[in-house]
């Protein structure tokens, strides 16, 4: 359970986020709204990669200011880019990278590499420099480099858009059949209708937190 309660955020002087309540129990939850309106701010509180300037954040009852790393552990976070992710040279270095410290011996992280990319339909790329995949198969790169480690959340913000729309559904179909808790910022809103639950954000609060039909109405409507 990650629980947001009084959370507001500021950068400087300017307020980005203003007094946010909620319970996140769902297995798939939408967050959509305008550029500027908090979204991504609150996508990177769910991990502590942002800490609120007032109010707290916890993951099953630890706090994302005082248990950063037990918090990372629990939850996974994805980039719009997923060039800011990749570190090492070839796909299969990429994905045993996460593994680093898991003090696995050698052949078992290399059995895991293996199964991890044909999980993500990257078997037989381990060799492959990682800056000659499409721009797709990048981000299924991000994404097995985090899910190797098993998280129990995945956030993602915006890992579509940079893509066409072919990859982006093929992503997004990927996405939302992991076993993990999914929270995904998204501008495509046809993608998120399949959710379970979708937050809308405009200005720093949430505006409309429903089902995705209702919640993608409202959207739209503020866009008028």
């Amino acid at each position: 359970m990650i629980t947001l309660s009084g959370v507001t955020h500021r950068f400087g002087e300017t307020l980005v986020l203003d007094g946010l309540d909620l319970e996140l129990p769902q297995q798939r939850i939408g967050v959509i709204g305008a550029n500027g309106s908090g979204k991504s701010t609150f996508a990177r509180l769910l991990n502590g990669l942002v800490l609120p300037t007032e109010g707290t954040v916890t993951v099953d009852g630890l706090d994302t200011r005082t248990d950063a790393r037990e918090v990372r552990r629990r939850v996974g976070f994805c980039f719009t880019n997923p060039d800011a992710q990749i570190i090492m040279p070839t796909v299969g270095e990429d994905v045993a990278f996460s593994l680093r410290r898991s003090a696995l011996p050698r052949e078992q992280v290399a059995a895991t590499v293996e199964r991890t990319l044909e999980r993500f339909g990257l078997d037989g790329l381990a060799d492959r420099p990682a800056s000659q995949l499409s721009g797709g198969q990048k981000q299924l790169l991000a994404l097995a480099s985090i899910l190797v480690l098993e998280p129990a959340v995945l956030v993602c913000d915006e890992p579509t858009t940079l893509l066409d729309l072919r990859h982006a559904r093929h992503v997004h179909e990927v996405l939302t059949t992991l076993p993990q808790q999914l929270v995904l910022v998204s501008h495509h809103l046809d993608l998120v209708l399949d959710l379970d639950r979708v937050i809308v954000f405009e200005r720093g609060r949430v505006v409309a937190d429903a089902d995705p039909a209702t919640a993608v109405a409202t959207y739209r409507e503020l866009l008028r």
